[in-house]
C-alpha cells in the first residue's frame, strides 16, 4: 500500500529542497555567490507537503570573485556591509548541508533534490562553490532538479514566480523579493500547493515509482 505519509516513497527516494541564491552576476566560476537559503519539506498527516524548516547564510564573496555592479544593484546587497554578518563559502555551505543531511537520514532518503525557480542557476552556483571549497559530498544530485517556473506554468499559466504565487493564493511582497530567504520560502510554498493539487485530484493506485 502507498504510503503519502511517507517522503522517500515520494519522488523515486528524492527529498526535495528549495534553494534560492543571490549572486554577484550571472557566471557561476566567476561572480560571488552572496547569499543561500534551504528549504526542508515535510509531509503531514493528511499527506500534504508544507515548510518544515528555513536555513540561510550570507556569503563572504571567494577571493578574487567579480563584482558586478548592474547586479548588486538590482538585489540591494553591499556585499561587505558590516550587518550582513557573512561567512565564508566553505563555513556557508557546511551549514546549510548539516541539517539537510539529517532530513535525508530521518526520512530514509538517497539524497536530495534541488527544487528551484528556474534551478539551472542556483545548482550551477551551488556546485561552484561546491567545487572551490573542495568539499566531498554534496547531498544533492549533481543535476537532477525540479523546476516550479515549469510546474506552476503547467498548474497556474504563469512562470514568473511572483505571478504564479499569486495566482496560487500565496501573498507575494515584491519589495522582499531577491533575498534568498523570502524568494526560497515563496518557491517551497508555491511547490507544495502544486504537489498536493496532484494529491487531491490523484489517488494513486500503485507506488509512484519502481525502484530498479
Amino acid at each position: 500500500m502507498y504510503n503519502t505519509t511517507v517522503i522517500s516513497s515520494r519522488f523515486r527516494g528524492f527529498l526535495p529542497v528549495v534553494v534560492d541564491v543571490e549572486t554577484a552576476g550571472f557566471n557561476a566560476k566567476r561572480d560571488a555567490l552572496l547569499e543561500v537559503a534551504a528549504v526542508i519539506l515535510d509531509v503531514n498527516s493528511e499527506g500534504l507537503w508544507h515548510r518544515h524548516s528555513t536555513h540561510a547564510c550570507h556569503i563572504i564573496p571567494f577571493d578574487g570573485a567579480n563584482l558586478d555592479k548592474a547586479a548588486l544593484d538590482f538585489t540591494g546587497i553591499d556585499p561587505y556591509h558590516p550587518f550582513r554578518l557573512a561567512v565564508s563559502e566553505q563555513e556557508a555551505l557546511q551549514s546549510i548541508f548539516k541539517p539537510i543531511r539529517e532530513a535525508i537520514k530521518r526520512h530514509e532518503c538517497s539524497r536530495a533534490v534541488l527544487v528551484g525557480h528556474n534551478p539551472a542557476f542556483d545548482l550551477g552556483f551551488l556546485n561552484a562553490a561546491i567545487e572551490r571549497t573542495g568539499i566531498k559530498r554534496s547531498p544533492f544530485h549533481p543535476f537532477s532538479t525540479f523546476d516550479t517556473a515549469t510546474l506552476a506554468g503547467l498548474a497556474y499559466g504563469q512562470t514568473v514566480l511572483a505571478r504564479a504565487a499569486r495566482v496560487a493564493g500565496i501573498p507575494f511582497d515584491a519589495n522582499q523579493a531577491h533575498s534568498a530567504i523570502y524568494d526560497a520560502e515563496r518557491t517551497a510554498d508555491l511547490f507544495c500547493k502544486i504537489v498536493n493539487l496532484w494529491h487531491t485530484h490523484v489517488t494513486p493506485k500503485q507506488p509512484l515509482y519502481v525502484d530498479d
